[in-house]
């Protein structure tokens, strides 16, 4: 069964329109830092790939740091990693030893079977280039690769996953919808700021919200106050116990 077959069934299943997605893409982006934030978006892409595997969801790379995970509580179990985290290690390349921190943002969008969005067409720009491949016989040397450029908001995604053309190009309105479903719930949450008590998973991407400290050999959640050991454990993805802490907590919130 291929992804796009498992995907399907997850949607079969569904009767309630209203229930959780059962898909979610992760886009990760590295921050401050150079080129120790981009091994650390890396890295965190592969933390969450072990993970996913470890529950039985399926994965797919959409592009570079952007990955779609899909499976039975998908969304319920990542939507807490939204924001930004934050390492601190010495760098292979530091030959004086001093600690870099750096930083990379994580998004989870959930993927809807319906949009709850409408977008105008004439609000979109396309571009298309080639997917990238390794080289030889693998380079796709037709330009299947889809970019959008929402106009109104700046937003911009793309997909080169997909053989097609077609399907890079239904695949990159999907997150394009979630994106500005995202935004639209923050713009919202913005307004009820003042009444709203401080919670878990504010969706707000500069919300620090976790530190990966390899010289102490630990990760903290800044929002629980929790701290867990065994770095390189954790970032083989048994972050499972983190997970379940903040699914907890949410629900206290």
């Amino acid at each position: 069964m291929d992804y796009a077959d498992y995907l399907r069934g997850l949607k079969e299943k569904k009767e309630n329109p209203d229930a959780p997605p059962s898909s979610v893409v992760m886009e990760l982006r590295a921050g401050a830092g150079g080129d120790e934030a981009a091994i650390f978006a890396r890295d965190l892409k592969e933390m969450y790939q072990k993970y996913a595997e470890s529950r039985g969801w399926k994965t797919r790379i959409i592009d570079d740091l952007t990955l779609e995970i899909a499976g039975e509580g998908v969304y319920d179990a990542l939507r807490y990693e939204t924001g930004v985290h934050r390492v601190q290690r010495v760098p292979l390349t530091e030959k004086s030893g001093r600690i870099h921190t750096s930083t990379a943002s994580v998004a989870v969008l959930p993927i809807r079977a319906k949009s709850k969005i409408q977008i105008n067409p004439a609000d979109i720009e396309m571009e298309f280039s080639r997917s990238g491949g390794a080289g030889g016989q693998n380079v796709n040397k037709v330009e299947t690769a889809v970019r959008l450029i929402h106009k109104p908001t700046g937003i911009d995604v793309r997909s080169s996953s997909e053989r097609s053309q077609q399907a890079n190009r239904e695949k990159a309105m999907q997150i394009l919808s979630a994106k500005l479903e995202q935004l639209h719930e923050e713009e919202e949450a913005e307004k009820h700021a003042a009444e709203r008590k401080a919670q878990i998973g504010t969706a707000d991407r500069s919300e620090k919200i976790r530190t990966y400290n390899y010289l102490q050999d630990r990760v903290t959640d800044h929002r629980l106050k929790e701290s867990w050991h065994n770095l390189p454990k954790l970032l083989a993805g048994d972050i499972g116990d983190i997970i379940e802490a903040l699914r907890v907590a949410s629900q206290l919130a």
